[in-house]
């Protein structure tokens, strides 16, 4: 097993390179600093959280978009929804693509539409590994006795 200094290192270096790849934003640390002692699972569980609804998203986004008669108003509703989660968690990239979303959607392009549903899918499922990947090091650090640093 790591020894605490050195998890905690690649706890900060790994929470770093997930700001600086545009995965995260500033909504994530806010989010953060919201736990405490009393709630020490918070950031996970709403993570957790967005995670269930991004999926119901992405299968109501897919079968929307599949209609004979794609309508476009139900569309958007679901990439509105989409992108509030996204950014209440500060999962930036996601974010970004449901903005593109948006404006196809108000086109009523549907190839632009199709693109950015993949698109959105593609970074959904990296953001959802990156974070997983960073709770698995949390985990780490707490089982083998450190704590969790705070990042500024």
């Amino acid at each position: 097993m790591a020894a605490v200094p050195q998890l905690q290192r690649q706890f900060i270096e790994y929470t770093t390179s997930l700001y600086n790849e545009g995965y995260l934003d500033d909504q994530f640390t806010q989010l953060q600093k919201l736990q405490d002692e009393s709630n020490p699972d918070f950031v996970a569980e709403v993570v957790s959280l967005f995670f269930e609804d991004s999926e119901k998203l992405l299968n109501n986004l897919a079968t929307a978009i599949q209609q004979k008669s794609v309508d476009y108003k139900q569309v958007d509703s679901h990439v509105h929804q989409f992108k509030g989660s996204s950014s209440s968690i500060g999962a930036q990239r996601v974010t970004n693509v449901c903005v593109h979303f948006r404006n196809y959607c108000e086109e009523k392009n549907l190839d632009g539409c199709l693109r950015c549903l993949q698109q959105l899918k593609h970074e959904y499922i990296l953001v959802r590994n990156k974070l997983e990947a960073l709770f698995r090091l949390e985990q780490q650090i707490l089982q083998a006795g450190g704590s969790i640093p705070m990042m500024e």
